[in-house]
Formats: C-alpha cells, structure tokens, sequence
C-alpha cells in the first residue's frame, strides 16, 4: 500500500514517500501510533486539572523533598527527603504506606525504579542503597564506591546495570546482574569536573551530562560495558570546548592529567584538528562512547554564563530540557534543546548535536536551590517548579507534539495552566506514568497531588 494522500493529514516537515517513510520511522505514523489523534482528550485533562490533597505522613521530621518518583505501574510514589528519609505513599488514596526513617545517613537526593518492585535511592553520605518493596524493613544492599555526594541515578533495562553520578565528579556502573548482599561489582565510567547530573537516553544510545560551568557532555553511540580510559575515548568537533582540566576520563581522577589529552584547544577555542584522535576524524558513523563537549544557547545576556542545574529527556529521546541559572543566580531558565542527529559533511564543519527551540524565564524563587522539571508520559507537556507551585508548558496552545510543531527560530514555551498549594518553594514535580496526576514537593516538606476536577 502507499502513502496516504497528502490532504489526509498534516506533513510539516514536508512531502512525498520520502516524508511519510521518514515519519513512519520515528513513529508519527497514524498507522504507527494512533493514539497521535487523541491528544485533545489528554489536553483537556490537563487543561481541568487541580490541586486535590496534600500528604501528611504524621512526621515532621523529614525536612525538603528533593525528589519524587513513580513505580513503572503507577501503585507507588517515593519521597526523596532532605533529613534521612524515604517515604512511601498509595498516590491514588493517598494512603501512607511506610517510612524508611534511616534511609541513609544524610539527604536522600534521588530515587530510581528497576521495575515494580526493586528500587535505588542515593545520598550525601555517598552511598546508593537497593531496596526491595516487598521487604521494606532492611536494604537489600548498600553500593559504596562514591567519595561524595550521589546526586542521581539512572538505569539501563537492557543490561541491568545501574548508573549513578555524584559531586565527585564520578559516572559508576553497578552490575546488579551480580549483586549479593555485600554490595555490586562497579567500575568508574567517566569523571568530569563540576558534574550536576547525568542521565541515559531512553534507549540507552547516549549519555549527557550537565556541569555547573555551563557546559553540557554527550556520550554518543553509548557503550556501558567499554571501560574508558585516559584518551580512549573520540572527540567531536563542538561549537566551544572545555579546557584541558575540565574533563578527563574516570582512570584520571586520581591523578594528573596524562599528556597528548584530546581536549587541547586552539586560538579561536575549537579542538585543534591534528590533536583528535584519527576515529573522530573520519566521516560516517561516529565510533563507540564518542564525546562531544558544548555550550548550549541560553537567553538572556550571553557573556554571564550559566549553571545547568537540572537536566531531564524526553521520553521518545527528541530532546533535551534544561533549567539555567546565570553566575550571578538573578534568573532562571527551562529551556528545550531538540537533538540533531548525524554526524558533519566535512570533517572540519563544528558539530552541534542540540539546538534551542523553545525557552521560558522562570520566577527565580529560591535561589541556591536545584528545582527537578520534568516531561509527561507522551512529551507533550512540561511540569515546571515557579515559585510556590508549578506550571504546566506546552510547545504549542494546542499541546502538539515537539516534533509537529519545531520553529525556525527559537520561541517562548506555552503556559497552559499554573497551580499553587504550597507555601514554601517547589523543588521537585513528577508525572504519574499510568494515571493523569502530577505531584510536587517543597522546600517545608509537604507534598502535593494534583488530578482532574469537572
């Protein structure tokens, strides 16, 4: 069968076989995903959704929540608290269903769910911890590995292996193929300097990592089980490099830096070609575990510069968001940067993987404090922490899909609706995968929930 005829549907990113081959493949196909033509119900929940309980847990003291996550099948939500705690909650009664008082020593900044049942916390008391929900009375292991603060995990479903990131500058694989009660066999993947967090693509094809001077890494054809060492690993030409002390590989952590690395620079601040290994000099496919180092666009006055303090990706692997803060942290930025793949027509070309296409300022309440955003279940919207509450963006007035509606320019993100029912500032908000809910957590520690109302 053919194409169908170019008046049944909209084609804008163009026309004929080619097109409709080329939407078929990224699934945007009707045939594909049919499911693409009934978004204006899912606009319509969320365009009617509230705030509908707040959650108590008959403690006061667990301080901030950090961190909020969902089990794949929506039965549980996790609290990552600032005093020690994890706290566990039926998101749909709102029930409370345990308080792991000791989680660990210090904050607990992040969880991860492996599947319904298994799930990871991490801490500022450099540990990760693997628990079981069907046994909550005692860990089944403690990972020690990091030498500071564990910031986020990150798992691969494939292969079983954890991954994890701190402010040691770290990336660890755990083997939880092969975890006892004594812990998991791990190994430093990468280290770089000023690491704020690390995330995997959906189909585990790249990893990126954020920094606190502004400078976004991208792990390329991804390979977790390749160990890096000092040089091992090809650099892609990018619009600005970091400097030689900035990123090294994890073998060069406790040490000086070997000579011949691969980030020396040039006058006008582009890797000097003679200095890249002969791999990344090639045309065609880029080789295993290829870096690429850049600065991604923010608004605002340029020559400030920019921490990136939270870094999510959309659940289809379209894009990435962003929230900015300049270095004099009086604004705030989300920002989405859709991924450009392939790789240069001519070696010497720069290569830029990212480029912005939607941006909005944020209230910059509660300055020094990180705030986690993330996307809904299909990517259509963004659940963004201002100032007491959160907002709800879209790319569009219509909540169209990111990749039906890419400007040529980079635009301003659509608010379709604000929500506020706390009193202290939002740090973290979370989409329930199964159900049309949202969740949000404060500084003060109280939690919200926030469902449809008709």
């Amino acid at each position: 069968a053919g194409p169908p005829p170019a008046s049944s549907r909209a084609v804008p990113w163009g026309t004929g076989l080619f097109a409709w081959l080329g939407g078929r493949s990224q699934g945007r196909s009707a045939v594909v995903d049919p499911a693409r033509d009934t978004f204006s119900a899912m606009t319509g929940l969320y365009g009617s959704i509230q705030p509908v309980n707040s959650v108590f847990f008959g403690t006061r003291t667990h301080g901030a929540v950090f961190n909020l996550e969902y089990s794949p099948d929506g039965s549980v939500l996790t609290v990552a608290c600032e005093q020690t705690e994890v706290l566990l909650f039926d998101p749909i009664s709102s029930k409370h269903i345990k308080t792991l008082s000791e989680a660990h020593e210090d904050c607990v900044n992040n969880i991860r769910f492996l599947d319904n049942r298994l799930f990871a916390t991490c801490s500022d008391d450099t540990t990760v911890a693997l628990w079981d929900l069907r046994k909550l009375n005692a860990k089944v292991c403690t990972l020690h590995g990091h030498t500071s603060w564990v910031k986020n995990i990150e798992y691969d479903t494939n292969t079983r292996l954890l991954v994890t990131s701190g402010f040691d500058g770290n990336v660890i694989i755990w083997d939880t193929n092969r975890c006892t009660e004594d812990g998991c066999p791990h190994k430093k993947f990468f280290h770089t300097r000023f690491l704020m967090r690390m995330r995997l693509m959906p189909d585990c094809s790249k990893m990126l990592i954020s920094t606190s001077s502004g400078y976004l890494l991208i792990l390329h054809d991804l390979d977790l089980n390749k160990s890096l060492e000092v040089g091992s690993y090809p650099v892609l030409r990018a619009r600005r490099t970091a400097s030689n002390s900035d990123v090294t590989s994890s073998s060069s952590s406790s040490g000086p830096q070997a000579a011949g690395s691969p980030f020396q620079q040039n006058d006008s601040g582009l890797m000097s070609e003679k200095n890249m290994p002969q791999s990344s000099q090639q045309e065609g496919g880029s080789p295993r575990n290829s870096l690429e180092v850049l600065t991604p666009e923010v608004p605002g006055e340029r020559d400030r510069g920019n921490c990136i303090t939270s870094l999510q990706l959309h659940p289809k692997g379209w894009a990435t968001l962003l929230r900015c803060s300049s270095n004099t942290d009086d604004q705030e930025w989300t920002c989405v940067y859709q991924f450009q793949e392939g790789d240069p027509m001519r070696p010497s070309s720069p290569r830029c993987s990212l480029r912005l296409t939607h941006c909005i300022e944020e209230a910059n309440v509660g300055r020094g404090y990180i705030k986690e955003l993330c996307f809904s279940p299909d990517g259509r919207l963004i659940s963004s922490p201002y100032g007491f509450g959160i907002r709800l963006l879209a790319f569009d007035a219509h909540c169209s899909e990111l990749i039906d509606c890419l400007p040529k320019e980079a635009c301003s993100l659509k608010e379709i609706r604000s929500l506020y029912s706390h009193n202290d500032v939002v740090l973290t908000t979370k989409f329930s995968p199964t159900h049309c809910q949202i969740a949000s957590g404060c500084l003060s520690g109280r939690v919200s929930l926030y469902q449809p109302k008709f």
